[in-house]
């Protein structure tokens, strides 16, 4: 079992939501199912949630799981929240999830359209600070930043592979599962 933790990406907003429904062709968690037939996933994602509400929800997210993958940060850059603030509870995420006793994958943040350019810098600063937490845990780092970053348009989605700006579309939640993902 794969617990996916994280915010509005995990969950697989806004077509799908948790509680409710939806399509699920909108979480990459389908994609990277159906890649691998082998993988069964949880998916424990929340739309507008923050690593330290995400972080609260981590012990309930990993029970019975044998692997938990850590995605967030984007809520919050969005909310004024210092990417070192951010990256310090991602690293506890990661020491959690290996302290219980699972394979353990981080996620890095997307581009954010919608937030371009203000953002972008607070976004990169965010993910090398990801990835260094990712080289210091020993732990993969999945690259959703750069499987759906537009080559001729850096620090954002391409058009299609982003339904409103924010969220990837079905195309690109199929590219992070397809692409992106990979077990430990």
């Amino acid at each position: 079992m794969v617990a996916a933790l994280g915010d509005s990406i995990t969950e697989g907003s806004p077509a799908y939501d948790a509680r409710l429904g939806g399509d699920e062709e909108s979480q990459w968690e389908h994609w990277a199912a159906r890649a691998d037939a082998r993988l069964d996933f949880r998916n424990c994602g929340v739309y507008g949630e923050r690593t330290d509400q995400i972080m609260q929800r981590l012990d309930t997210a990993a029970r019975g799981a044998d692997v938990l993958v850590v995605q967030g940060g984007i809520n919050d850059i969005a909310q004024g929240v210092a990417a070192e603030t951010a990256a310090e509870t991602l690293r506890e995420m990661v020491r959690r999830g290996k302290e219980l006793g699972l394979g353990v994958v981080l996620a890095d943040v997307l581009p954010w359209n919608n937030g371009w350019p203000v953002t972008e810098p607070e976004i990169r600063r965010l993910n090398a600070l990801i990835a260094t937490i990712a080289r210091e845990e020993d732990v993969p780092l999945l690259p959703f930043h750069d499987t759906l970053e537009d080559s001729g348009r850096p620090g954002r989605m391409r058009d299609d592979w982003t339904c409103d700006g924010d969220h990837p579309s079905v195309a690109g939640y199929r590219r992070l599962g397809e692409l992106a993902f990979r077990l430990p």
